[in-house]
């Protein structure tokens, strides 16, 4: 199995906390849909990553359905609960997690464009998605242990990379200062070895 990722996509960090997590071997192939020569378009038509290529050569995108199916490949830390209360609680905190990264790296492409063509509302709009958004994620979380109870789930996986991505593309939000449960949550995945191997590179 071969997973088609960029070292800082959030998304794709995601993937690669589960497979570990799992401990599903896969050979990770480092791959930008923005480079030149990128292989993600020929596998993916959506030209994104993740891709998770199976050894029949089948490819598997997004991320929300690529961690469904190693959920179901491997008895090794259940991380989608079968209760489908449960169930639907975690997919709610991916898709919260996930909206957030959307919009940061919606901000970031946008400001990489030329000054005089950017949208400082478009900005404005998305910044507010990440506020929102993030503020939610905090009073969601409260003072549980975990995002959606007692246990260590995808929901947890999906905030920390979220969180992860925030210091890595949007390190204006001062979400430590503001949520301080957000805090305790990130240093605590932070010591999981899934999370070390998995951070963005240091630029």
């Amino acid at each position: 199995m071969k997973l088609l990722a960029s070292l800082t996509s959030p998304y794709a960090r995601k993937v690669r906390v589960a497979l570990a997590e799992k401990k599903i071997d896969y050979t990770l192939v480092v791959d930008s849909p923005w480079e030149p020569g990128t292989q993600v378009g020929e596998h993916n038509p959506l030209g994104k990553i993740p891709v998770l290529l199976m050894e029949d050569g089948t490819a598997v995108y997004d991320s929300r359905v690529i961690v469904e199916y190693l959920d179901t490949v491997s008895p090794v830390s259940r991380l989608i609960p079968e209760p489908n209360r449960q169930r639907i609680q975690v997919r709610r905190w991916e898709a919260l997690a996930d909206g957030i990264c959307d919009a940061v790296a919606a901000i970031f492409l946008e400001r990489k464009r030329p000054a005089r063509q950017q949208s400082p509302e478009w900005i404005v709009r998305q910044a507010k998605k990440v506020e929102l958004g993030t503020r939610a994620m905090s009073l969601d979380l409260g003072d549980k242990t975990w995002c959606a109870g007692e246990s260590y789930t995808l929901a947890d996986i999906c905030v920390g990379c979220t969180l992860g991505y925030l210091d890595f593309r949007y390190p204006e939000l001062a979400w430590r200062e503001d949520y301080p449960n957000l805090a305790r949550l990130a240093e605590k995945l932070g010591k999981r070895q899934s999370f070390i191997d998995s951070a963005p590179p240091q630029v």
